[in-house]
């Protein structure tokens, strides 16, 4: 079984072709140009970057943005403010890998501003080659400090995983290799004595994601490992637009 994306028919090897492929394009794109490298500190004598802040510092500034959001009370924004700047760099404080459910706006949820979170979305939050990749690129060349999965109440990706499950139902189209990579959240699921089904499976596919970021070489366990970056998941509830760490 693949270890990035969960499916068992998957070969995780990258081939001679891809791997040169790869190569040529990081020759190509310009990424360390004002970027801050999260695997390097700064030249001596330099400012830190604004977004050089402790994981943990990060995470807070989410909690806190979140619980404004929930209560309705989020901070009055100028979104044109620092345009010019934002152009010559960006430095967010936390990628968010959430779902693709147009309900679920990380921007909003946190109450954070333009340039702010590196946001990933991707039905049913799973950790794949091409979102692996992005994560990469933001902790090794925007030096994110915090990596959230982030998954959500009545998610229908997971739902449908369960219907794959428990009633055989067949999907169209790609939807069955995303599937895959939620199963085994299911299968885990069905063991826990208390709550529904689709809560439980909902937290532990956010919990597996965050495990397969946090054990994801070469750059986002060496990162995790040596504690430069912390990696923590979520749910949200879209009820009341709280965020839950699990």
């Amino acid at each position: 079984m693949c270890d990035v994306c969960g499916d068992a028919q998957h070969d995780p090897q990258v081939s001679r072709r891809d791997f040169l492929k790869t190569s040529a394009l990081a020759t190509l794109l310009p990424w360390s140009v004002g970027a801050a490298l999260a695997a390097e500190p700064p030249a001596s004598g330099a400012s830190p970057q604004p977004n050089s802040i402790a994981p943990a510092d990060a995470l807070k500034r989410l909690m806190d943005g979140n619980a404004r959001y929930a209560a309705n009370a989020p901070n009055e924004r100028d979104f044109s403010s620092g345009r010019a700047a934002r152009v010559q760099a960006q430095y967010p404080i936390a990628t968010i890998l959430g779902c693709a459910d147009s309900r679920v706006a990380p921007e909003f949820a946190f109450d954070q501003g333009p340039g702010d979170l590196f946001v990933l979305r991707v039905a049913g939050n799973i950790v794949n080659p091409d979102l692996l990749a992005s994560v990469e690129y933001g902790a090794q060349f925007l030096g994110v400090p915090l990596i959230m999965v982030l998954g959500h109440t009545g998610c229908g990706a997971v739902d449908a995983a369960i219907k794959v499950l428990k009633a055989n139902a067949v999907l169209p189209g790609h939807l069955p290799g995303l599937i895959s990579a939620i199963k085994p959240a299911v299968i885990a699921a069905e063991k826990t004595q208390t709550g529904n089904l689709l809560d439980n499976a909902v937290a532990e596919n956010v919990r597996r994601q965050v495990a397969r970021l946090k054990s994801s070489p070469p750059i986002v366990q060496k990162l995790y490992v040596g504690k430069k970056i912390d990696i923590v998941g979520g749910v949200y509830d879209l009820a009341t637009g709280k965020v839950a760490l699990v």
